[in-house]
């Protein structure tokens, strides 16, 4: 399974980085595998949210800024409301990176 590292910027995946940095550091493990353990949640975030994630979100805001490279979208939004079936929630600044899925399957090839 191809994977996209994007998910090591979000808050537990640099936690997990952070704590792989100690632990080499200290000693307590090789850098091999802390790669290892990488490309594992790598690989468990996709598959995480293309199999388990069922619900449904709406974004309305305002564009301030977009930018396509690379086969990446980055969007940043200002005053964004986020909407599912249950909650609302509003954020005064948020910004999207949207990656197509399909350059996985053309990766694994």
């Amino acid at each position: 399974m191809a994977t996209f590292e994007l998910y090591r910027r979000s808050t537990i995946g640099m936690c997990l980085t952070e704590t792989l940095d100690d632990m080499v550091s200290s000693g307590a493990l090789s850098p091999e595998l802390a790669i290892q353990v990488l490309v594992q949640f790598d690989k468990s975030m996709t598959s995480a949210l293309e199999h388990e994630v069922k619900s449904k979100v709406s974004v309305k805001g305002h564009l301030h800024t977009y930018r396509f490279c690379d086969n990446v979208w980055t969007f940043i939004l200002t005053d964004a409301t986020f909407k599912n079936e249950e909650t609302t929630e509003t954020i005064s600044k948020v910004k999207i990176v949207a990656c197509d899925s399909k350059l996985l399957d053309t990766q694994q090839g």
